[in-house]
């Protein structure tokens, strides 16, 4: 691990213009590239005290061994030696993208004779119209398909034309009406280019007359009687009718856009991108990358730019939307506009139907990052592996097969609830999990929770041990019901885990052991894992453990700790939901939820409800003498509020149910 003062650069020496850098380790590798508007004020940061660093930040300048610049005339110009350098170098603390493909596009080759609809990838040739770009080939072929019903453009290749052409007899395209056949003369030259530029027109989205044109035949030929004609026309119109179906129109002014969503965590996040020509979604693509830098999701979105247009094989559009506006943007900004040709508006949909597919585009991120997590999670191999790196990180005698992970959630003190949730082999055990409520004080405390959740688990967990006495579910476990010993007894607790993982840093960890140690457990490994910086504490530890971020134990710990949180709020927002709907008939003994419910749908209101007797009530299925007397009885002992007044026009508002 070397240190940073010894190739930091001397004073005065680190120029005051726009720039480029590179970080080289001992070997003279390049590790990290990055820009600057100003070099000195951006490299200088990097030479501070080691420990005021990000963990990501502190782990690159230990690792390199000399720092160099390139000074350049403008931002512009910076961001763009700053893609040729990563994609030179492939720097190992930059952002990886680990979906770095090629996408297929429908391309139609308007720059030869005789043009050609086929599938291309790579650079975007001169002369040559292109589609898409689509996520998998056959979806081309699919419209390419049903378009050449009414546009038979040729879609051989130069060796089966010239052959057809040789021996003047078309491919099988050409006998089936699926191609022109101009190898063999059936149209000019001139009319299948003209037939080409028709078919470019309708996948540009200008259908409109095509269809029109279509439908008059098709009346025309059942007016003169031409049925078989007639018939044609009309599947060629169903045709292209299916054809738009699958680029439906969600954009009414025509935009031509590209719209960018992120779905990210502390390790990884997913880049989704959803292609917009003449108003309707021609193609999309995604990446999913690895967090190595220390990047927020205005760098990543930088990244993704410079990822998807810095290669020349994509066109620009008008209008680029994305979730976050890089900083800065000028030089961004001036980038893509350059490679366009043309203005291009750079910014964060704010209302209407932009924000509304931005919408769309991140819930497809968000998707795409729990596919990618959930076939990463699945890989047995990769499992094992994980657990390994947890037992070697931790020192554990052996790899902890069952996992439990705890976390404390509340809204500013109210609703204190608590999660445990099992991971087994690796993978979530969702039958075991358990949940509780946080009735031992009042307030927020997350620690003494801690404490409480870690002695109450523990606490059963012996008592089902022991296997003597009797002993009754408190009221203030919400648990869910688990399987059954032989007399009836829940069996909610009797395993216990190998490594036990707490939502926190030090003062929760401390809590976890403390709570084990007055129980007198001590043979449970005990971890924590802080959410901001990823770090593991362990019990007594003044420094945490820092796992390499590449590391798929790190990984596995994250998955539990992300998935006790989601279980918790979950279970927060029912309890606080339930607490703010609930009426006076929640609290009315021997009354459930089905049996409220048919009373006020019987009655209309509680002002009714309230007013009704106990025959009246007991005329409602379900509700007998007792019940009603009851409700009546319970309903009499609270005085109704005084009933909302409309101001304006000073008229009283019937209660609802």
């Amino acid at each position: 691990m070397a240190d940073p003062s010894t190739y930091r650069p001397a004073p005065g020496a680190i120029p005051t213009s726009p720039g480029v850098y590179k970080f080289r380790d001992a070997h003279g590798r390049v590790i990290y590239v990055g820009k600057a508007k100003s070099l000195r004020p951006r490299l200088s940061s990097y030479f501070q005290d080691v420990a005021g660093l990000h963990p990501r930040t502190a782990t690159m300048v230990t690792t390199a061994a000399a720092v160099e610049w390139t000074v350049v005339a403008t931002e512009v110009e910076a961001l763009q030696l700053e893609y040729s350098w990563i994609k030179e170098f492939d720097p190992r603390f930059n952002v990886k993208y680990r979906d770095d493909k090629s996408y297929p596009e429908l391309a139609v080759t308007l720059n030869e004779e005789y043009p050609r609809v086929q599938v291309m990838r790579g650079a975007h040739k001169k002369g040559v119209r292109y589609f898409g770009p689509y996520g998998h080939a056959w979806a081309i072929r699919e419209t390419v398909d049903l378009m050449l019903r009414v546009f038979p453009v040729r879609t051989c290749s130069n060796g089966v034309f010239k052959r057809a052409r040789q021996i003047g007899r078309p491919c099988l395209l050409g006998y089936i009406g699926k191609c022109a056949a101009p190898c063999v003369g059936k149209i000019s030259a001139a009319e299948h280019v003209e037939l080409a530029e028709e078919f470019c027109d309708f996948m540009a989205g200008r259908t409109g007359n095509h269809l029109r044109r279509l439908e008059q035949e098709m009346q025309q030929a059942a007016a003169d009687m031409e049925y078989e004609k007639a018939a044609r026309l009309r599947d060629d119109l169903g045709a292209l009718k299916r054809a738009m179906e699958k680029n439906a129109v969600v954009l009414g002014d025509g935009t031509d856009a590209d719209l960018f969503a992120l779905a990210e965590d502390e390790l990884e996040a997913a880049v989704q991108i959803f292609h917009v020509r003449g108003g309707r979604v021609r193609g999309q693509r995604g990446w999913v990358t690895d967090k190595v830098e220390d990047v927020d999701t205005a760098g990543l979105v930088e990244h993704a730019l410079q990822q998807l247009y810095g290669g020349g094989t994509e066109s620009v559009p008008r209008e680029v939307l994305v979730p976050a506006l890089p900083e800065p943007l000028a030089p961004v900004q001036e980038w893509l506009s350059g490679l366009r040709g043309a203005q291009v508006d750079l910014r964060v949909p704010q209302r209407g139907d932009k924000k509304d597919l931005m919408a769309t585009v991140q819930r497809n991120a968000q998707q795409s990052l729990v596919l990618h997590k959930t076939k990463r999670a699945s890989d047995l191999t990769t499992r094992s592996r994980a657990l390994q790196e947890i037992a070697d990180a931790l020192e554990l005698d052996s790899v902890p097969l069952r996992i439990e992970c705890f976390d404390i959630s509340h809204l500013q003190g109210e609703d204190v609830v608590a999660s445990m949730v099992v991971f087994e082999d690796g993978l979530a055990r969702k039958s075991e999990y358990r949940r509780f409520q946080i009735k031992g004080f009042a307030g927020q405390d997350d620690v003494r929770s801690m404490h409480e959740v870690i002695t109450r688990r523990f606490r059963r967990y012996l008592q089902e041990r022991e296997q003597t006495g009797e002993w009754a579910v408190p009221e203030e476990d919400e648990e869910q019901t688990g399987p059954r010993t032989e007399d009836g007894r829940p069996k909610r607790f009797a395993y216990p885990p190998q490594l036990l993982v707490v939502d926190g840093g030090q003062p929760q960890v401390a809590a976890a052991r403390r709570a084990l140690d007055e129980l007198g457990i001590d043979d449970v490994a005990l971890c924590g894992l802080a959410k901001r910086l990823e770090e593991v504490w362990l019990p007594g530890e003044s420094d945490p453990v820092v796992l390499p971020r590449s590391s798929e134990g790190l990984y596995l710990l994250q998955r539990v700790r992300d998935e006790a949180h989601r279980f918790a709020i979950g279970y927060q927002r029912t309890k606080r939901a339930k607490r703010l709907t609930a009426g006076e008939l929640d609290s009315v003994p021997g009354l459930g939820e089905t049996r409220r419910q048919a009373l006020l749908k019987h009655f209309g209101s509680l002002k009714k409800l309230r007013a009704a007797t106990v025959a009246e009530i007991c005329e409602v299925p379900g509700i007998g003498l007792r019940t009603a007397e009851t409700v009546v009885a319970a309903l009499a002992v609270r005085t109704p509020a005084a009933p909302a007044v409309n101001t304006a026009t000073g008229e009283i508002i019937e209660e609802t149910p």
